[in-house]
């Protein structure tokens, strides 16, 4: 069973498979996933999707991360494949605004303004979620009161 969460922690391995910005390939696998599968689904399947992937996520990179007995383990990248998820959802599934949110979302990820990096002190792998999550959802709410702008 460890081999599972290893495996889903670090999205089928991609987090073991690139040494150097793991998180950022995922990102960007994140936006074709979406582009060419998830923005054909309604708002309602986007955000069942979301969920599942954050909460199987916080066990997983819990899981992991306990094994290695590290806190935040760079090859953990669920939590990146989540944020970018969330960056993405409701975006219209032109290139621009998934180049903007994919962006945004690594913007919010990397420097980790309050209270994105306040959210890596919660336990295991809420805090490694948690914080992704919420970057996601802040490069969201930009791409999409942008959407509404126009």
């Amino acid at each position: 069973m460890k081999a599972v969460w290893k495996y889903i922690a670090t999205c089928l391995g991609i987090g073991l498979v690139f040494p150097l910005a793991p998180g950022t390939v995922v990102s960007a696998l994140i936006v074709l996933i979406y582009k060419f599968v998830l923005f054909r689904l309604g708002w309602v399947s986007q955000a069942l999707v979301l969920i599942g992937v954050f909460f199987v996520g916080v066990i997983s990179a819990s899981r992991f991360s306990a094994e290695l007995r590290i806190k935040d383990p760079r090859c953990v990248v669920i939590d990146e494949a989540c944020g970018q998820l969330a960056a993405l959802f409701l975006c219209p599934a032109s290139w621009g605004f998934m180049a903007a949110a994919f962006v945004l979302f690594r913007f919010f990820d990397i420097i980790k303004p309050y209270p994105i990096r306040k959210l890596e002190d919660l336990p295991t792998g809420w805090g490694i979620m948690a914080d992704d999550l919420t970057g996601g959802i802040f490069a969201g709410i930009l791409i999409n009161f942008y959407v509404l702008l126009r």
